[in-house]
């Protein structure tokens, strides 16, 4: 896989080299355990997989050397380049402007730019509407464009759908920068509706198999659905694809339950005709790091650090798998650890950043998992190991430890 060139203020002192020592032992990546860094009275257990994917270290490539390249020239983002807070600031202070926040309200108008201004567009891509707006202004939006390979592989399997005239059903957040960009260019081409988890396509299945009046589908997955659909004719054949940051096995329980649903109505001969095997089309990265996440959690543990950006969704499915089974805390940097008895953090339910106290039980030994989304940096994870690390003054050092851990 290609090596980017992305700054070193992102890269850990020791966690690459780790990582890489793991794929060495593992290169079909097919041992999910975690990497156990034990101190002492602290002990890590460090997930096998986390942190900056191949869609982000391109795009933060792309970013700086846009920069770099284009001195005196006015750069804007279309929004957040990927959802860290740490990056995203980072490139404001170099001067880069967002011109719309993550739901897609204008900070900028279109009217304030000009043909001779940079446009990057982030690793969520974008819509189609808007890609003809930059151009109509004189903007070229794919010379600057970091979108991610694996959400262009899921823009060409919906166009591929509809060619086949499938339906697309995208497992999806609709508010998400992803899923609109999806969303945009699968209407191109096929009929498509967005369904947010499996309670919606349960509704969705209810409209196939006319247990639900039609009309109701309107009112039901308004602002959901592309112009001109016509539940009677579009929901016949049908397609799942899903943003690319999704839990993969709701995903599948989705796909399951609309080929389910083709069956009982069509039968199992007709199914083909009905309902087409998409297959996955989760990003590598993240499918990587919610099978490390199961894998973390085989261990017996205290509780769960996770790091990253409060809205990114890959992180938020982490967290949320943590929660599960022990006391996790989702924080978005060292910073957040406030001391070794307060802890702010993110809470998923109140939507809000909470403060708790007590976090670090009182014990002989205590062992944390330790786990980070595709858009946080090493370093910062490193930083946040370091910073629990400094609350046990018996604690090995962490350089010894590293090295007796990587030269046995």
């Amino acid at each position: 896989m290609k090596n980017f060139n992305i700054p070193n203020i992102y890269r850990s002192s020791f966690i690459t080299r780790l990582k890489n020592a793991r794929k060495d032992s593992d290169p079909r990546k097919k041992d999910f355990t975690p990497t156990l860094l034990d101190f002492g009275p602290i002990r890590f257990y460090l997930a096998r997989h986390f942190g900056f994917c191949y869609g982000v270290e391109n795009a933060i490539e792309i970013a700086y050397k846009t920069i770099e390249e284009n001195p005196g020239k006015r750069i804007f983002l279309l929004s957040e380049m990927i959802h860290n807070p740490g990056v995203n600031s980072d490139l404001q202070k170099l001067g880069v402007k967002f011109l719309m926040d993550t739901s897609g309200r204008h900070i900028i108008e279109w009217d304030e730019l000009s043909k001779d201004d940079i446009v990057i567009i982030p690793a969520f891509g974008t819509t189609v509407e808007i890609e003809k707006k930059l151009n109509e202004i004189g903007i070229n939006p794919y010379r600057y464009n970091t979108t991610c390979p694996f959400v262009e592989k899921v823009w060409n399997r919906s166009e591929q759908l509809g060619i086949e005239n499938y339906t697309v059903v995208i497992h999806g957040k609709h508010t998400h920068e992803e899923t609109r960009a999806t969303f945009s260019h699968s209407k191109t081409n096929a009929a498509s509706v967005i369904v947010r988890d499996i309670e919606e396509t349960k509704l969705l299945a209810s409209f196939i198999t006319k247990e639900k009046p039609a009309e109701e589908f309107y009112k039901i997955f308004a602002r959901k659905f592309s112009d001109g659909f016509d539940v009677e004719r579009d929901l016949q054949k049908v397609g799942v694809v899903n943003q690319t940051t999704m839990l993969a096995t709701e995903t599948q329980t989705i796909a399951d339950l609309l080929k389910d649903t083709m069956i009982k109505i069509f039968g199992f001969e007709n199914l083909k005709n009905h309902f087409a095997d998409t297959r996955d089309t989760l990003c590598y990265a993240t499918n990587d790091n919610q099978e490390a996440t199961y894998g973390l959690l085989k261990e017996s543990a205290d509780f769960a650090i996770v790091v990253g950006g409060y809205n990114s969704s890959n992180t938020s499915h982490i967290v949320e798998l943590c929660e599960e089974k022990l006391p996790t805390y989702f924080i978005s940097s060292e910073e957040k650890i406030i001391s070794n008895k307060s802890i702010s953090h993110f809470d998923l339910k109140q939507h809000k950043e909470i403060q708790s106290e007590n976090y670090l039980p009182q014990k002989e030994i205590v062992n944390l998992l330790l786990t980070s989304g595709a858009s946080c940096p090493d370093a910062t994870v490193e930083a946040v190991l370091r910073k629990i690390h400094s609350f046990f003054p018996t604690a090995k050092e962490v350089d010894e430890v590293i090295r007796i851990f990587l030269n046995p």
